[in-house]
């Protein structure tokens, strides 16, 4: 029997394999899929560790430009921030790994595919669904979530049966990705309780480093360049990653629905992706009329939801992101971001599609297409609704 398992190489997924291996007297084919968290040091550690399991394969694929393609683009445009706060960074790279885990299951002719999701979290459902869509006739094995252990129970077993476990593993999961990174652990469990003093530090603690102005170039609604610097989606996100991360921008915790309909938390650090979404939403600002940008911000927010609870396969997905895309043609020009230790502010913009017009009028002051006259016939015609509703014993009182 043949198993295909995607491993990050953490205390679930490395349980994983010499429990399948011994459970189903089976060969384990590990997939690392790489979607922005793993350096060469944590690819080879990876690597190694695959081995010292059992594995009788590993594979690695990069899969940073094809989860900016499908999925991160469509965030960046549509400013998808899950509770206005988080900017699911898991979701989009959990389905784009399941995707490609999917295609080693094939090219190896696998007997089954395999995942170390617990069965209370979201990750369960984002695999099970794209497996079953794309590996209809694969069985799906999940012995974390059949077993029902907990993360004390899981590294217990590994150290019972000889191999080592990372030194932290039991306390914190940390899911490191392109978009951000999750921090997982019993201090989510409680929505009163704040994060352990070393609980950041597992994302790597925040340095020292000064405050600085940073300028991000667009084009059709994506960011293709920094400080002048034209660089790919993924590599941008990285370069700026590696200036919020020092300045501990981008760090928050998030509560809200499950995909099984209990609430959760999470804590997380995504300075590049919230930065990123702000920037782009001012950018919009000056080029999108009010209601280009408001049913698309409608349309973007359950495309986020869809997405967040493993739908990405729905054909509607392709309908939403398509309508999206085409209100970013003219979604051009530069944007200016100030970054400061522990926060972020976008403190400029520019468009050569701008509708931002002084000279047709300035708030407050000048207009130039109306006269006051207009203006006040405007306002009169504007009370009119009002006006009748308080005539009729509709309207508010006055105190």
């Amino acid at each position: 029997m043949r198993i295909v398992l995607a491993f990050s190489g953490g205390l679930d997924t490395s349980f994983c394999v010499p429990y399948l291996a011994e459970k189903h007297r089976a060969e384990i084919v590990t997939v690392t899929v790489d979607t922005g968290g793993f350096d060469a040091g944590e690819r080879a550690a990876i690597r190694a560790r695959a081995r010292a399991l059992g594995a009788v394969e590993h594979r690695e694929i990069d899969a940073r430009q094809a989860v900016w393609d499908r999925f991160v683009a469509t965030l960046i445009r549509g400013n998808v921030l899950r509770g206005e706060v988080y900017p699911l960074s898991v979701a989009a790279e959990r389905t784009q790994q399941a995707i490609e885990v999917a295609k080693v299951a094939r090219e190896v002719d696998a007997d089954a595919v395999a995942h170390g999701s617990t069965g209370a979290g979201n990750d369960q459902v984002r695999f099970d669904v794209a497996f079953h869509v794309l590996l209809p006739d694969l069985p799906i094995l999940t012995p974390v979530r059949e077993l029902g252990w907990s993360r004390r129970q899981t590294a217990d077993w590994l150290v019972e049966h000889g191999f080592d476990v990372p030194s932290g593993a039991s306390r914190y999961s940390v899911n490191a990705g392109l978009w951000g990174t999750t921090l997982g652990g019993d201090w989510t469990h409680d929505p009163w309780a704040a994060p352990p003093d070393d609980a950041w530090d597992a994302l790597g603690p925040a340095a020292a480093a000064d405050g600085r102005d940073v300028v991000i170039g667009w084009e059709r609604g994506l960011p293709v360049s920094l400080d002048g610097e034209r660089l790919s989606g993924p590599a941008l996100v990285a370069a700026l990653s590696r200036m919020t991360g020092p300045l501990g921008v981008g760090r928050g915790i998030h509560v809200g629905e499950t995909v099984l309909g209990i609430k959760g938390r999470i804590g997380f650090e995504a300075g590049a992706a919230l930065v990123l979404i702000a920037a782009h939403r001012e950018l919009e600002k000056l080029v999108l009329t009010r209601w280009q940008a408001f049913w698309k911000d409608h349309l973007a927010r359950f495309w986020g939801d869809r997405l967040h609870e493993g739908q990405a396969f729905d054909p509607v997905m392709d309908d939403i992101a398509a309508m999206i895309g085409h209100s970013q043609r003219r979604v051009e020009g530069r944007t200016r971001v100030r970054l400061d230790e522990g926060r972020f502010a976008v403190t400029g913009a520019e468009s050569p599609h701008s509708l931002f017009a002084p000279e047709v009028a300035t708030y407050g002051e000048t207009h130039a297409l109306w006269s006051g006259d207009e203006a006040r016939a405007f306002a009169r015609i504007a009370a009119i609704p009002a006006r009748l509703a308080a005539a009729r014993g509709g309207g508010e009182e006055l105190p």
